[in-house]
């Protein structure tokens, strides 16, 4: 998907052909933070994303990461009712791109980030760290030893209390499976705002908190 120098995504050149890719989830990766999407189409030129939220206005560049880890380099041209077009910053291997290809098991995309949070069980409150989060679960470092198979609650700044089970650890690192799974547009604007981008684009960053947080957080 050739894009043109104009902002407007109408105003494309789409001299080479398109590749659907619907429903391919990805995320963008950036100085800004991690944030999740989903491939609409590509081409050798670049690639169209569906966007859960505006992306950063500081934003100017960064990685589209597929779910194998493979990594592109993007340059924004337009964003526009919750798509933005990238063109590619290098050529890429279009064939690779669709495959996806890896030796490793397709895992759930993973957005990586560094904030507080808290696990409470057994009468405790204990703070944490979240290093990912994603619709299943979440890694999180802890100072304080947690068994496998351990159930606890965990609870942040923009993520509301949910249940959740220690499913691996590496102390002082372990690894959360959620007893529900977070929607896709949950997850996307949870963890925006839990690494300040929702804020940074709403005139009323409360507000911002508040339009998504007040909807059903899983299904």
């Amino acid at each position: 998907m050739p894009l043109a120098s104009s902002d407007e995504p109408g105003a494309e050149q789409r001299q080479e052909p398109r590749l659907a890719l619907l429903l391919r989830t990805a995320k963008v990766v950036s100085p800004q933070g991690e944030f999740l999407c989903i491939i609409r189409d590509v081409s050798e030129g670049g690639v169209r994303l569906r966007l859960f939220h505006l992306l950063p206005e500081s934003f100017d560049g960064g990685l589209v990461e597929l779910g194998n880890g493979a990594q592109f380099g993007v340059e924004r041209v337009w964003e526009s009712n919750g798509e933005a077009g990238f063109r590619f910053t290098q050529p890429i291997d279009l064939e690779a791109f669709m495959g996806e290809a890896s030796p490793y098991p397709k895992r759930a995309i993973r957005l990586c980030m560094d904030v507080p949070a808290e696990i409470a069980f057994a009468g405790q409150q204990i703070p944490v760290r979240i290093h990912d989060l994603s619709r299943q679960g979440a890694c999180i470092e802890s100072e304080e030893l947690l068994a496998r198979g351990q159930v606890l609650r965990i609870k942040g700044p923009h993520l509301p209390e949910i249940e959740a089970t220690v499913c691996w650890r590496r102390a002082p690192n372990y690894g959360l499976v959620f007893d529900r799974i977070m929607t896709m547009s949950d997850l996307a604007e949870r963890a925006a705002a839990m690494q300040g981008a929702l804020a940074a684009r709403s005139s009323d960053p409360v507000q911002a908190g508040r339009n998504f947080i007040a909807s059903p957080f899983m299904q």
